[in-house]
């Protein structure tokens, strides 16, 4: 049997990481096995429908690498792939269910359910007043144009169990579930409904989805059994949960949600995060492969992927933790790839071409992510009149008074050289040692006086072939003449 599974978003503005790690596993699970990845969008709760979200879909799929071999962009033979274009199919197959005497019309009113909601003790649902209705009543209902829904007649004893591959063997009592309703008022199919009916039609082999839909399981199953469907393959995902700081500074872990952080993908995208860097940190929030491996392309994913390391407890989601698998990924880049995602930064700060090459040697190992880049070169740029405590240096052995000296030895020296890195650096150690002083005496002030500030890519040559010869010593006579 070919896998096929599908990732059946709605529409309703962006891309949450649960939403994208179920896209992932389904996407994961059926191409390891070489199966069949489909996309249908279901559309069919028009009160949530956000304008432009299927486009959001679209280009979040694209943007994380998870192409689908069948969806409403691109086809197949199981279409239509967007539920409202399907809606003609959803009645037929319910109305069946009524003839076979395993589903009914129920003709209450919103007014006597809403009564029934607020009267009935709690946990228990629709009382199942129009379940058993004489065919009289329920032909002058219906002569009479009184609205109605189908509801699905459940089995009032037993229980109805199933197997999960995740969870394993569960049982729900049968007296817990309500008679769900399968099509509305209107017309429209439920959501629970429209699902089995796509999945069964569109030859769905593996359900994959979180965990809160565990108990809704055994109704899906029920639906299965009265059309006489082969039941899909489940396979329930753990829950994502973040972590915050309550007012007295202790690590509260709850659901997911915005006041954590950034839960959209393009966000995060937004924020500085590669698109493989998050989809590889997003597999390893519920699954751990066999070895202790943490770093995956995409491609490396789909070999590695095993639905048996999928785990029950839920996962964490840690944004430091998702920074370091970013720096791995950018670690692991050619410098022509560095280049690619670096280069808008490096025109923002007004980098020389000439120092790309520079540039990846020093920013590749030491950032996590592509916009620490504006800060780390913002001294190209901004200079002014800085702190001349930063000059002084306990472990550099540089103070003010050394620091002026060392400037003032170190501008001739400069003027004489080829702006060149190894010059530079020669010629640094070389007054150094002709002044008799530790290297870092002279290269911290020169440093200083050059970027403006403490914290700099690499050191005084680096920031001074960054800057080109005329600005830096423009800048470094300029603070002299402050010291």
């Amino acid at each position: 049997m070919k896998i096929r599974t599908r990732f059946a978003p709605s529409p309703t503005g962006f891309m949450h990481v649960g939403n994208l790690r179920t896209a992932l596993y389904e996407y994961l699970t059926a191409k390891h096995e070489g199966g069949t990845f489909v996309l249908r969008i279901e559309d069919t709760d028009r009160e949530r429908y956000v304008e432009g979200a299927t486009q959001v879909i679209y280009d979040t799929l694209k943007l994380a690498g998870l192409e689908h071999d069948e969806g409403p962009d691109i086809g197949g033979e199981y279409g239509p792939y967007v539920q409202s274009e399907r809606l003609s199919m959803y009645k037929p197959y319910a109305e069946q269910l009524v003839e076979q005497g395993k589903a009914y019309r129920c003709f209450c009113t919103k007014e006597r359910l809403e009564a029934l909601k607020e009267n009935a003790p709690e946990g228990t649902g629709y009382d199942r007043h129009c379940r058993n209705l004489s065919p009289e009543e329920i032909q002058k209902n219906l002569d009479a144009g009184m609205p109605y829904v189908i509801r699905q007649k459940m089995p009032l004893t037993g229980s109805t169990s199933y197997h999960d591959l995740v969870y394993g063997d569960i049982t729900f009592p049968n007296e817990d579930l309500d008679d769900q309703v399968l099509i509305k008022t209107d017309g429209f199919p439920t959501y629970n409904f429209a699902n089995v009916i796509d999945d069964h039609t569109m030859g769905i082999t593996h359900v994959v989805r979180g965990s809160e839909y565990l108990s809704s399981t055994p109704k899906y199953n029920l639906l299965y059994e009265a059309f006489g469907w082969e039941i899909p393959t489940y396979i329930h995902l753990p829950l994502i949960m973040g972590k915050s700081v309550d007012e007295e500074g202790n690590e509260v872990i709850s659901k997911l949600s915005k006041r954590h952080g950034s839960t959209g993908f393009m966000d995060l995208v937004n924020e500085g995060y590669l698109p493989e860097a998050i989809i590889n940190y997003i597999a390893l929030l519920g699954w751990a492969p066999k070895d202790t491996r943490e770093i995956f392309s995409l491609k490396e994913l789909i070999e590695a992927f095993d639905i048996n390391g999928i785990s029950k407890s839920p996962a964490v989601f840690d944004y430091d933790k998702l920074s370091w698998v970013n720096q791995e990924h950018i670690k692991a880049m050619t410098d022509e790839e560095f280049l690619t995602h670096a280069k808008p930064y490096y025109d923002e700060a007004g980098v020389d071409p000439s120092c790309y090459a520079l540039l990846a040697e020093l920013l590749k190992p030491r950032i996590a992510k592509f916009t620490e880049i504006t800060e780390k070169l913002s001294f190209i740029k901004e200079y002014g009149d800085f702190d001349l405590a930063l000059f002084e240096h306990k472990k550099s052995k540089s103070t003010l008074e050394s620091s002026k000296e060392m400037l003032e030895k170190a501008i001739p020296v400069l003027e004489q050289l080829d702006w060149d890195r190894d010059q530079i650096t020669e010629a640094m150690k070389t007054l150094a040692e002709s002044l008799e002083v530790k290297n870092s005496v002279v290269m911290w002030p020169v440093r200083i006086a050059a970027a403006g500030v403490a914290v700099t890519p690499g050191g005084c040559a680096e920031v001074m072939l960054l800057l080109g010869k005329e600005e830096s010593l423009k800048r470094i006579k300029y603070a002299y003449s402050r010291l």
